[in-house]
């Protein structure tokens, strides 16, 4: 570094210690000449550096801003524009360096050694990457949408070069990484408009099954959540231990997939109710034996 070099200079020159003491006055001599050569270009750099991060920080959230309004990919549009943003502060940093006096090249070679032992250190965290970039390439997913992996559920709320963010439906923020997200099967439930909605209702066997599954029909006929088309399918699934089970499949739109399911398990328990039809529930006979 130059200022290493001044002062080196500086001290053949000038010795800050005598047989008297300590030479302030050589000291002072030394201070002020590193000031006002690389004092000031240390100073120039950080307010360069400041205002240049500013500027890149407003740039990329205005093209940011202005891809969506052209309702360009959301999902590409943000991971692009944080890219590009990172970039070029690197850029920046690289440059201010060798205008202070660092040698770039001899900072290059340090980081070219640190990022062997590195990876060798964090390969799960490239492996990240990797999914990362296949993510962000395949699109399995995109922001918004509502994605079931690794056991976790939620909506898409960032996909990041390392790890995706989804928030649950009670609000818990999950952060799963890219390398598991892009080696494990992704359930995307907001990929199609409609979504079918399954229902099982389990009667006694003593009940009159036709008039069950006519009742059944009925129920989400009348509901207005219900589509139309495809037609509700009612059909008798299993026949368990203790009941009859009637396995109930409507279609509705996929914002409405979990209002649509409450509702109708509401429904037809009031329906079954009013007919009388009952819903058995385990029970235990407890049989007492008298003998002395």
């Amino acid at each position: 570094m130059d200022y290493i070099k001044l002062l080196a200079d500086t001290a053949t020159e000038t010795s800050t210690v005598t047989d008297e003491g300590i030479n302030w006055k050589a000291i002072l001599d030394i201070v002020v000449k590193w000031a006002t050569t690389t004092g000031i270009k240390l100073l120039i750099a950080i307010i360069i550096l400041i205002i240049s991060f500013k500027i890149i920080n407003v740039v990329c959230k205005g093209i940011l801003k202005k891809l969506e309004k052209k309702n360009a990919d959301a999902t590409l549009s943000k991971v692009l524009t944080n890219t590009a943003k990172i970039g070029l502060k690197i850029l920046i940093l690289l440059g201010l360096i060798g205008y202070v006096g660092i040698e770039t090249a001899s900072v290059s070679a340090i980081i070219a050694s640190l990022g062997v032992g590195i990876s060798l250190a964090v390969q799960g965290t490239l492996s990240n990457f990797a999914g990362g970039v296949i993510i962000i390439v395949m699109r399995p997913f995109k922001l918004g949408d509502f994605i079931t992996s690794n056991n976790q559920s939620g909506t898409v709320e960032d996909i990041k070069l390392f790890y995706t963010q989804i928030v649950t439906p009670d609000n818990k923020v999950i952060y799963i990484p890219n390398g598991s997200l892009a080696n494990n099967v992704i359930v995307n439930a907001s990929g199609k408009d409609q979504r079918r909605v399954d229902i099982i209702m389990s009667v006694s066997y003593d009940s009159d099954l036709d008039l069950v599954k006519k009742i059944s029909r009925k129920v989400c006929e009348e509901c207005d959540l219900v589509l139309k088309s495809p037609e509700v399918m009612v059909e008798i699934g299993n026949y368990s231990n203790n009941a009859v089970e009637i396995y109930i499949r409507s279609w509705c739109d996929r914002p409405n997939y979990w209002k649509t399911y409450y509702k109708l398990m509401y429904e037809l328990k009031v329906a079954y109710d009013e007919y009388h039809i009952t819903i058995p529930y385990n029970q235990i006979d407890v049989h007492i034996d008298n003998k002395e």
